[in-house]
């Protein structure tokens, strides 16, 4: 028997036990009133343990599952090993042990792997779509220009304008970015001239993050609860464009500091902080998770001064120079295919020399950032950032800078 045809067995009998265990339990299907059977609601009916599946030896039943994991390499495909792990909490810590992180995988699974750090010596490879009507942005996994499939949605972000700044709403729904959302896991806030913006989880990165501003409840689905952790706006980095005070036209020069990202992580043998799980309510459902909605305010203050003076001990990357190419007489940078149109937008990140790294390690290609249509990018990253982190910095080379460019 083929493993799809084994997960369509297991989804066709929990569902006809679900079933039956509906209809007795509210005497559904008697034809006589008076003589109906009711389940004493006193005796839980657990579905899982009346099917077959829940005989069998947990070393087998750990073998069938790594199989799926192992064979379900790519989506849409990969969808089964998503819905293994929503059968009963005993499937979902097997697969969480089975599925490993992206570091190590190389692979996009659950919702959390977007907050984890991406594959070491390769890149990710995403792209970007822009929604002018509505300021709205869609990242998806992969890109075939052959294919008209939009791919496997990653995470979305809608462009707020703000008399003083502008804030990028991150969500893990496309259909409701806003802040209010149960989805939503993030911003991106600039200054007023859009040369400095600030990266804020909704959660923490870490166990010694500091929130920005949080309050001993939040909102979630329009209820007040008390929350396991404080939520929040957490800084998890900061990006700053260099102003161009001559005013001659060239490429943009940028810098963003990894707060939430050791220097140390980038060393061989290097850790980066890693999210296991997203932090929510005692309401323990999988796979729906829940977000702490985080009130914003306009207070938030950006960092002053040289960023040189406050990034001890935190990641810096700064954008690869690019070469002035006479023959076609513009700046270049070698995207290895994955860039086909110019544009003031296009960059690659690479590590600081100040990180204390140099040669060949410090021309690593961590993020890069490019177009390809009207309003299409591909974004590819790798460790020790995440598609969150990597998401967001993009989404900062969007707004016009007139005192850059």
């Amino acid at each position: 028997m083929s493993f799809k045809n084994i997960i369509q067995d297991m989804k066709g009998e929990l569902g006809s036990i679900s079933r039956k265990g509906f209809d007795v339990k509210f005497g559904y299907g008697m034809r006589s009133r008076s003589h109906r059977v009711v389940q004493d609601s006193s005796v839980p009916v657990d579905v899982f343990r009346q099917s077959c599946w829940a005989n069998m030896p947990p070393e087998l039943l750990r073998d069938v599952l790594m199989r799926i994991e192992a064979s379900e390499s790519t989506w849409p495909p990969r969808k089964n090993v998503v819905v293994c792990a929503g059968v009963c909490r005993n499937w979902r810590e097997i697969m969480k042990e089975i599925v490993k992180t992206p570091e190590i995988s190389c692979k996009l699974t659950f919702p959390i792997s977007l907050k984890q750090p991406g594959p070491r010596n390769s890149l990710l490879q995403c792209y970007i779509k822009r929604n002018r009507s509505n300021q709205t942005y869609y990242l998806y996994l992969g890109l075939n220009q052959a294919s008209n499939d939009d791919g496997k949605f990653l995470l979305a972000a809608r462009k707020c304008r703000r008399p003083t700044c502008t804030d990028y709403i991150i969500s893990l729904n496309g259909n409701d970015v806003s802040k209010g959302s149960s989805t939503y896991i993030g911003k991106l806030r600039s200054n007023f001239l859009r040369t400095k913006f600030t990266v804020y989880d909704a959660q923490p990165p870490n166990a010694g993050a500091k929130v920005t501003k949080s309050s001993s409840t939040r909102l979630i689905n329009m209820k007040q609860v008390s929350p396991r952790v404080p939520a929040g706006n957490y800084p998890v980095a900061h990006i700053s464009y260099e102003l161009n005070v001559l005013g001659s036209r060239g490429p943009r020069r940028m810098q963003c500091v990894m707060d939430a990202i050791p220097t140390s992580s980038i060393e061989p043998g290097g850790v980066a902080p890693t999210q296991t799980e997203f932090l929510h309510s005692n309401l323990d459902t999988f796979p729906s998770l829940l977000f702490f909605r985080s009130k914003s305010t306009r207070s938030e203050s950006f960092r002053s001064g040289p960023l040189s003076e406050q990034k001890d001990g935190m990641l810096v990357l700064r954008n690869k120079s690019p070469r002035w190419h006479e023959q076609l007489q513009c700046w270049c940078l070698n995207f290895n295919g994955r860039v086909t149109v110019a544009s003031v937008k296009n960059f690659q990140l690479v590590a600081s020399p100040e990180n204390g790294v140099a040669g060949q390690e410090h021309e690593n290609v961590i993020l890069q950032f490019g177009k390809v249509g009207k309003d299409v990018f591909t974004m590819d990253y790798q460790y020790p950032i995440s598609a969150f982190q990597a998401f967001a910095i993009c989404l900062s080379s969007f707004d016009t800078k007139i005192a850059c460019e």
